[in-house]
């Protein structure tokens, strides 16, 4: 085609002399421009039709925007389309002006079919029942701040953890600010985690399901139970026992509140950049934040990173108590960093954690089965893509895939910066939301996209972050340390779209080859 057009030119220019001499360098040019473009597109043609995922052919959209987010809702506030919305996060992420509302549905505080009355209902519900949790936190704080309770007290620190106080519904003011007012309680309120039920009195978590607490030792992963029967001799030895529950969660809640403040103060300030309102917070009301949550050595950080770690003490101390198994561990402030500084209200930001945790919890067992089991899929996923970088992994015998543990743990967290985690995170969410409403397979081919939801989108990124360096991984690398320094080192190298345009063409190649 090329040469034919090369004929037509010089043919028509032909017998012009030197007259013509630049037309015909023009025209030349502008045939290696046409023959680039040929080539270009035949390359294009042939390579399209190797590709196993539609996600390989674009890079990031455009983010869901406020517009698109209103324009999604019915006047009585339903969103009008689930499958479209969660399509358009998962292709682009949430513009930043409206994460804080877009987040709640991702992560399950809102179901996708709810209407403002509803949500308007589950908000004050949910600023209730965190200000209880907060006031059990203060109260226990008070406690192990004082004097330990002796065995002669025990029985009115348990009548203090048990009584039925009433509860007023709490000001739309932020939880923090409210707080601050009340930071010197008194040492008898009542605990959202205690509960009786006909005689019977237990530890409730209405949020984690069953399903949500898979690789479980304990038959009941989600609620500890202790009921009294009517015998008299059973019941003594029962009371004995739930106070004895009662203490052990005293002690290893004030474990956790030891760790929680040592982690908020050395928490990093990479949020401050898109957190505005928050970035420039008074030191007035810093200092007063710290106070409230009994935060202390903060005096070398600045007025916003000190009103940052408060609000990771009263957060993750909620949190606690709110999911006394799994409690505090190392690097869940890391998760939570994110979340508050998007969400303005504690109680708001408290709810996304919890949805965020139903699934991220399992990385906190201390058996490590949840963790055990993620690396082991990572393990297969790699296997099945490419068995030559599996068996050299296997030759070194890093086949485990440990080396990908932090990954796992606080997902992607210390690898990506902070925008990047974000847009990585709201994607996984989209999925984990599609699953949530129901919106399988079959759903997903309607809008044209091959790869379909799955909750494990993070375990693909994480071995496709691996398989982008099977060149290095298999030429230079000959044990597990050397592989560990590389993945550590992929901190601010990482391209999170690219990553997850191959995240999604593992799910469409392997997905079906692995289950």
């Amino acid at each position: 085609m090329v040469e034919e057009a090369t004929i037509i030119i010089v043919s028509k220019l032909g017998g012009g002399g030197s007259s013509n001499a630049g037309v015909v360098n023009l025209a030349i040019t502008a045939l290696l421009v046409v023959a680039a473009a040929a080539a270009a597109a035949v390359m294009y043609s042939t390579t399209r039709g190797r590709l196993k995922s539609p996600w390989s052919r674009r890079k990031r959209k455009h983010a869901l925007t406020p517009q698109q987010w209103k324009s999604f809702f019915t006047p009585d506030g339903k969103l009008r389309d689930g499958v479209k919305f969660l399509k358009k996060v998962r292709s682009g992420g949430v513009d930043a002006s409206i994460r804080s509302e877009v987040w709640p549905f991702l992560l399950g505080v809102y179901e996708l079919n709810s209407c403002k009355e509803e949500r308007d209902k589950l908000r004050t519900q949910g600023r209730k029942n965190y200000e209880k949790l907060r006031r059990q936190c203060r109260k226990l704080l008070r406690c192990n701040t004082g004097e330990s309770i002796s065995n002669g007290d025990s029985d009115a620190f348990i009548q203090g953890m048990d009584s039925a106080e009433s509860e007023d519904v709490v000001s739309a003011r932020e939880s923090l600010s409210s707080e601050e007012i009340n930071s010197s309680p008194a040492c008898s309120d009542n605990p959202i985690l205690l509960e009786d039920i006909g005689g019977s009195t237990r530890f409730i978590d209405p949020n984690i399901s069953d399903s949500d607490s898979t690789g479980s030792d304990s038959s009941q992963d989600a609620e500890v139970s202790q009921t009294f029967p009517s015998s008299d001799i059973k019941e003594e030895n029962e009371e004995s026992s739930e106070v004895q529950s009662k203490l052990r969660l005293t002690e290893d809640f004030s474990t956790w509140q030891r760790i929680i403040r040592l982690d908020a103060i050395r928490a990093n300030g990479d949020w401050i950049p898109y957190s505005k309102t928050q970035a420039d917070v008074s030191e007035e009301r810093a200092l007063r934040s710290a106070e409230a949550v009994g935060l202390k050595d903060y005096e070398h950080l600045e007025a916003c990173r000190i009103f940052h770690a408060s609000r990771l003490v009263a957060i993750l101390e909620a949190y606690a108590l709110h999911d006394p198994e799994i409690g505090y561990c190392q690097g869940m402030s890391d998760l939570l960093s994110p979340i508050i500084a998007v969400m303005t209200e504690d109680h708001e930001a408290f709810w996304c954690f919890v949805g965020f945790m139903r699934k991220a919890r399992h990385n906190f067992r201390l058996d490590e089965t949840g963790i055990r089991r993620q690396l082991s899929r990572v393990s297969k996923i790699i296997k099945s893509k490419d068995s030559h970088l599996y068996k050299h992994l296997e030759k070194v015998q890093a086949e485990d895939c440990f080396f990908v543990y932090r990954m796992v743990v606080v997902l992607f967290r210390r690898e990506l910066s902070f925008e990047q985690t974000i847009c990585l995170w709201e994607v996984v969410w989209a999925d984990q939301a599609a699953i949530r409403a129901g919106i399988g397979k079959s759903g997903w081919n309607k809008i044209r996209q091959r790869a379909p939801p799955t909750e494990d989108l993070l375990l693909y990124a994480i071995a496709a972050s691996v398989l982008q360096r099977r060149k290095q991984i298999i030429e230079k690398y000959s044990s597990m340390d050397e592989i560990v320094r590389e993945c550590n080192n992929m901190a601010g190298q990482l391209d999170v779209w690219k990553l997850l345009d191959d995240a999604h063409d593992l799910v469409v190649s392997v997905h079906d080859k692995i289950e």
